[in-house]
């Protein structure tokens, strides 16, 4: 695993990476703001071919964006990002896919899940984002196009754009193939 703007604190023991998320950091681009971010926290390895990720994250959300959970990388132009995102002091399941100009989707959950399960599955051309509370029963929340037929980077994501910096706990990452 290797990272893309390395948080200063962090720590991986078996299959639990913590992280101490930076303030200021952020993906996006462009879209209704204006700017363009690329230094959130990415903790990834390199994948080929049509796969499966997974992930359980629990996250200290308390600013205005906070956010974690998965991300599928080409380069800093096309990549998608979801999990949970803090908007207006709740919990969003959110997704943002990124073809040059970022959108935004959002799901709002009132209950403040403790932790959300999320899977991201690419087959041929296309990315479908689940997830779930319980790690039985999934919802997919989005299906998505992005570039067939290239090696990608896959990983977990956290980044707190306007807030001061939270932790955040990712467990049982793992990535299967299902070429």
């Amino acid at each position: 695993m290797i990272w893309y703007n390395e948080p200063a604190i962090w720590s991986e023991e078996k299959d639990t990476v913590f992280v101490r998320v930076t303030g200021d950091t952020d993906f996006w681009r462009v879209t209704h703001y204006d700017f363009v971010r690329d230094n959130g926290h990415f903790f990834y390895r390199e994948q080929a071919g049509d796969f499966m990720a997974s992930v359980k994250v629990t996250g200290q959300y308390t600013d205005l964006y906070d956010q974690a959970g998965l991300m599928l990388r080409l380069d800093e132009q096309n990549w998608i990002k979801t999990g949970i995102e803090c908007v207006d002091e709740r919990q969003n399941v959110s997704a943002v896919v990124t073809r040059e100009f970022s959108d935004w989707s959002v799901c709002p959950q009132d209950h403040n899940p403790p932790s959300i399960y999320l899977r991201l599955t690419r087959q041929n051309d296309s990315v479908r984002i689940d997830y779930s509370f319980d790690d039985f029963t999934y919802q997919m929340l989005r299906l998505a196009y992005f570039p067939p037929d290239v090696s990608v980077q896959i990983g977990m994501m956290a980044a707190a754009p306007d807030g001061r910096g939270f932790d955040v706990v990712f467990e049982q990452f793992a990535v299967l193939d299902i070429s």
